[in-house]
């Protein structure tokens, strides 16, 4: 059984969110943790000098407690409904992102209603915040869109970082029987004629553990032929590393996460090592 870790904004129930945390359970019997977080003003919470979030947070002056509280009993509501075995935490309004990061430490994975934080949080540059919650969670995270169907097909995003490994494996070992599915490795870069990094030692290790893998290169004009690629691809789930400065981030930072983000086309699965 795993420990998911589903986190709300505070005056906004992310039913998108929990859907996929319903269908994880369908596959596998999982402990389901609400965190429920005060709404902060996230673009003050930055700490440069540290590259962390600083220890307390500025608070929006309206906040609704009432609000939470319903969204508590519907979370309860829900989890009783499906049969999900389930917890409820709630962060201290001055302290809501330190004790969410130490909340990932020990869960497994974090889940984020995509749609719903960028919206109630107000921040400038969804795919900016979504890079600083990935690098100070301690765990996996997915970001889910509001309407986002079950998982049919994977896609594993390679750039030959050890980051990019190190997500695939993270994705594997979490979700065995979603590797089953339909699998693509993809490499891109904007160079021609430029071999895959690592090839077979990528190709030995995915192939053990995606059964029904393709492995992919796209050359010249990789986002054009990546959006093309996700577009014949059914409900995917794409996997990928912790945005770094090979090829394929660079495309993910400024182009395609951000596209992915703000128009929550599919869940994305992103882990880096600690």
């Amino acid at each position: 059984m795993k420990k998911v870790l589903l986190a709300f904004d505070g005056t906004n129930y992310s039913k998108g969110a929990f859907t996929f945390a319903r269908r994880l359970n369908q596959l596998e019997p999982l402990l389901l943790i609400g965190s429920f977080l005060p709404q902060i003003d996230i673009s003050s919470s930055w700490s440069y000098n540290t590259g962390r979030f600083a220890a307390t947070m500025p608070l929006q002056e309206e906040f609704s407690a009432t609000v939470i509280e319903e969204n508590i009993k519907l979370f309860e509501s829900d989890c009783q409904r499906y049969g999900i075995e389930y917890r409820i935490h709630k962060s201290r309004y001055d302290m809501a992102i330190p004790e969410l990061r130490k909340e990932s430490r020990f869960a497994d994975v974090l889940i984020l209603g995509s749609e719903s934080f960028y919206h109630q949080l107000g921040f400038e540059t969804p795919n900016e915040y979504l890079r600083m919650m990935v690098q100070d969670s301690e765990c996996p995270v997915i970001a889910v869109p509001e309407n986002c169907p079950i998982p049919q097909n994977v896609v594993l995003a390679y750039d030959g970082s050890e980051d990019s490994v190190f997500a695939i494996k993270q994705f594997a070992c979490l979700f065995p029987l979603l590797a089953k599915l339909e699998t693509t490795l993809v490499y891109a870069t904007e160079k021609k004629h430029v071999e895959l990094p690592d090839k077979d030692l990528i190709t030995e290790l995915t192939a053990r553990h995606f059964p029904r893998l393709t492995v992919r290169k796209l050359e010249n004009t990789p986002k054009h032929h990546f959006s093309k690629l996700l577009g014949e691809l059914r409900a995917p789930i794409m996997v990928t590393g912790s945005y770094g400065r090979s090829d394929l981030s660079m495309m993910f930072r400024r182009s395609f996460a951000a596209e992915i983000i703000n128009e929550h086309k599919l869940p994305l699965f992103i882990a880096h090592r600690s």
